[in-house]
């Protein structure tokens, strides 16, 4: 497996082409496939779910033949969730001739990146990112993802706060980021829509230690439920807070909170948490010996593990269909394929995004999260 950091684009493409000639991906005994994923910085929890989905789908693939008697080479791109990083290591993955890539994480990034794989002609298939633009704004054919949009996971979050909240006060808070502002504003107009209006909206900077002033703001404006559209670290740093300053207050936000870190950070502060999220891929009878094979190695399959796994095998079912690796042929079998994979059986739209389950509200409680019934009502948050 190669590992690519994230330097200089044009040095990047050099080194690679003059290292690799016409790339994995153009013939041989193997294809170069790739993950695109922050392996390093303050989302490498989730850089780690795709880079384990990633190793154990090809290790897999291979064990069973490979795909059209070829053997798969993995690339792993660290993009760190910055923009710029994202492009050069698009553009070290195209030098090297990649079949695939699946990544990244962050919209913020994932959707640059796309620009360089839609004119190199490398098939994208994100496992995670959910902002609409991904493929509303679709860069080319070849983008793909095989996650929910955040207007679907707003649309469910937006209704479960005016539905379970009709009575309180909610606040609307974002990082300023693609995923995380969308989000946000996707689930506040889903909540206007069933007449629940805000009584706050504001915006943090991502990164900050510190939101103490944040926090007496919510406090004076006897907020009872906080909305975050963000990730993980800052949600966890901002109940730890609220409840420093004696708040009450539950917290909601989305997929990004998926991951045992966010427990990790706010230990039993974080006791009520919800969050959307897909169906939780781990309970498909369909994925029960690849989740064992996971566990068996030491890894939890959580967040977006078995959907970078499944993006791996809606890859190999397509190739195979087209009995070809090629990327114009590889695309029009995606677009023309029912795929039976560890998320379940599933079908892209002309946008590129899947016809899965729509998503579902969990609670976070001793250290776990649970999926709630359509008509169960929120626990009380710990104070």
């Amino acid at each position: 497996m190669k590992r690519f950091a994230g330097f200089p684009a044009a040095l990047a493409v050099a080194l690679v082409m003059a290292a690799c000639g016409d790339g994995g991906g153009k013939g041989g005994d193997t294809v170069q496939v790739g993950v695109e994923a922050p392996v390093t910085g303050q989302y490498a929890s989730f850089g780690a779910q795709l880079t384990n989905g990633g190793q154990l789908a090809v290790e897999d693939i291979n064990a069973a033949g490979g795909v059209l008697g070829k053997k798969l080479e993995l690339d792993t791109g660290d993009d760190a969730c910055d923009p710029k990083q994202a492009v050069a290591v698009a553009n070290q993955m195209t030098a090297n001739g990649v079949a695939l890539v699946v990544g990244g994480y962050c919209s913020g990034s994932s959707i640059p990146a796309s620009k360089v794989y839609a004119e190199s002609n490398t098939i994208q298939i994100s496992p995670a990112s959910t902002n609409p633009v991904l493929t509303d704004d679709r860069a080319g054919p070849n983008i793909y993802r095989v996650c929910g949009r955040d207007d679907q996971q707003g649309g469910v979050a937006g209704k479960y706060l005016a539905e379970h909240f009709a009575d309180k006060n909610i606040a609307f808070v974002h990082d300023k980021t693609a995923y995380g502002k969308g989000l946000a504003d996707e689930t506040l107009k889903a909540m206007n829509a069933a007449g629940k209006k805000e009584a706050m909206y504001e915006a943090i900077t991502a990164g900050e230690k510190d939101y103490s002033a944040l926090v007496s703001k919510l406090k004076q404006a006897n907020i009872d439920v906080l909305y975050f559209g963000g990730y993980h670290t800052e949600a966890g740093l901002i109940i730890r807070q609220m409840r420093d300053q004696g708040m009450n207050t539950t917290l909601m936000g989305g997929d990004a909170l998926v991951t045992q870190e966010f427990w990790s950070i706010t230990g039993p502060a974080g006791e009520g948490t919800l969050m959307t999220f897909s169906p939780d891929p781990r309970k498909n009878p369909a994925a029960a010996e690849v989740v064992k094979r996971f566990k068996d190695k030491g890894i939890e399959p959580e967040g977006y593990v078995l959907y970078t796994y499944a993006a791996f095998q809606a890859w190999k079912q397509a190739a195979e269909k087209a009995q070809s690796v090629d990327s114009a042929e590889v695309t029009k079998a995606l677009n023309d394929t029912e795929f039976d994979t560890v998320i379940g059986k599933f079908r892209f739209n002309e946008k590129g995004d899947p016809n899965l389950p729509p998503y579902a509200v969990y609670r976070w409680s001793n250290g776990t999260y649970e999926q709630l019934a359509g008509d169960e009502a929120p626990k009380a948050a710990a104070n």
